[in-house]
């Protein structure tokens, strides 16, 4: 029986385009849960800040030189805290979860950020606020692009990007006690290099681990972990933006 090679080649074909096609709409897939997480965070800290919500996450300190400062309450320093606890446990139990319960830790840590960043609208004006998040989403967004279409392997750069995170957390904890001005402005500057490339890493482990292991996944599977990814991509922009913060945003004088 004859070889039919343009058979094979169309199968070929058939196959690498259903490939894409699948790696596109995850990718989209990805993109759309990190918007909603982004837009929840928005709204419930615009919410917390600017509404009589307040009250329960901050209280009004009056200091020596008669101006007022709003302090974080024990609700307010809940909200900063938890949203580990669903890091944690999205990243321990996502293969034991169901796609629901995924979906609802996602929404659920998205509305506890809102809450631990409302501060951030308390601190800076709204137009710094804006004009930074505008900037990051230039910035992420060509990254992401870049992660996802370079031939270059940034796979061998995870375990430094990873260290360079714990170093960051380790530098942070200890300047909360230090009150180092300098040591905040180093900490910003590599946090802004660390989560630019981290969201170009990302943006090319997901490629690769969409190719690899998912391309052929239950739609269940699928389900869950392109939100994992969303995750990951989200925390990848909010750390971005808020050490951009740092240096872009003017401080609010009320």
């Amino acid at each position: 029986m004859a070889f039919n090679s343009n058979f094979t080649k169309a199968g070929v074909q058939s196959g690498a385009g259903a490939l894409d096609a699948g790696l596109r709409a995850y990718m989209c897939r990805v993109f759309n849960w990190m918007a909603l997480g982004l837009l929840i965070t928005g709204v419930v800290a615009f919410g917390v800040a600017e509404t009589s919500l307040r009250g329960f996450f901050f209280h009004a300190v009056e200091l020596s030189n008669g101006s007022i400062m709003l302090r974080p309450t024990l609700l307010e320093w809940a909200a900063i805290f938890s949203p580990l606890l669903f890091v944690m446990s999205l990243s321990v139990g996502i293969n034991r979860f169901s796609r629901t319960a995924v979906q609802g830790i996602f929404l659920a840590f998205s509305a506890v950020m809102g809450a631990s960043m409302a501060g951030i609208l308390l601190a800076y004006t709204g137009v710094s606020v804006a004009r930074t998040f505008f900037v990051c989403s230039v910035m992420f967004g060509g990254m992401a692009l870049w992660g996802y279409t370079t031939g270059s392997n940034l796979m061998r750069f995870g375990s430094f990007l990873i260290m360079g995170v714990w170093g960051i957390i380790i530098a942070s904890l200890v300047n909360i006690f230090l009150h180092s001005s300098a040591l905040s402005l180093l900490v910003s500057i590599i946090g802004v290099v660390l989560f630019t490339a981290l969201t170009a890493y990302d943006a090319q482990r997901i490629k690769i681990n969409y190719q690899q292991n998912l391309s052929y996944a239950s739609a269940e599977d699928i389900g869950k972990f392109s939100i994992y990814d969303a995750l990951n991509m989200y925390l990848n922009f909010v750390n971005l933006f808020q050490f951009l913060l740092q240096f872009t945003g003017d401080r609010n004088s009320r």
